[in-house]
């Protein structure tokens, strides 16, 4: 089960944002990501709950930042309840619903959870339309994502060969463009995301038929 630490960094100036400290790992249902993130003070920031089904679907989602608390899953689509919750009476509480393919945010989770849906054979690409929910107010954004498996290459290790996937990702809407780095349910490397400790090597992705 890989556990470790990311640390968290504005992508133009690589001032330090914090760090996201986790778990993942095959489960019953699929596979699940577990996760808190701490201010470079030390104070939580918020958490992370992802769980996905045997086709990579997101089965159950849960974030928490800046008072704020999203729940949702696949539901012809995707769909999601923001909510407040300090607030008993619910009078906060929105819900949404989008047909997209699955959810985005700040956490690599949900980098490595839309690799998984998509499961790009080397040189393919694709177009996915997401949900983000980003920083500490968690307000839904869709947009669409082109994503392209530039290349897979095997690099040796103490417990054997480890493929490691290069992807090319695009937000369709801006224009912008990032190259991630993957390696089973572990991301390597990341505009604004560096991988500082890992306790548990990269689990190879399980296959279901």
């Amino acid at each position: 089960m890989p556990n470790g630490r990311y640390s968290l960094h504005d992508p133009h100036d690589h001032v330090l944002l914090g760090e996201e400290r986790f778990s993942c790992a095959p489960g019953p249902a699929g596979w699940r990501y577990v996760s808190k993130t701490y201010a470079p003070d030390g104070g939580t920031l918020g958490t992370v709950d992802l769980t996905l089904d045997s086709r990579s679907r997101p089965l159950r989602m849960e974030l928490r930042a800046g008072g704020w608390q999203v729940r949702g899953g696949a539901v012809d689509g995707v769909a999601w309840v923001r909510t407040d919750p300090a607030d008993p009476t619910g009078a906060s509480a929105t819900e949404g619903h989008d047909r997209a393919h699955g959810f985005a945010g700040d956490s690599p989770a949900f980098l490595i959870a839309t690799a998984r849906l998509l499961r790009l054979a080397p040189g393919a690409s694709t177009r996915v339309r997401l949900v983000a929910f980003h920083g500490t107010a968690l307000a839904p954004r869709t947009f669409d994502q082109g994503w392209t498996l530039r290349e897979t290459e095997q690099h040796p290790t103490d417990s054997g060969p480890l493929l490691v996937e290069r992807y090319q990702v695009a937000d369709l809407e801006t224009g912008e463009q990032r190259e991630i780095h993957l390696a089973g349910d572990v991301l390597l490397a990341a505009p604004g995301i560096e991988l500082e400790e890992l306790e548990s090597p990269p689990n190879a992705w399980p296959s279901w038929d």
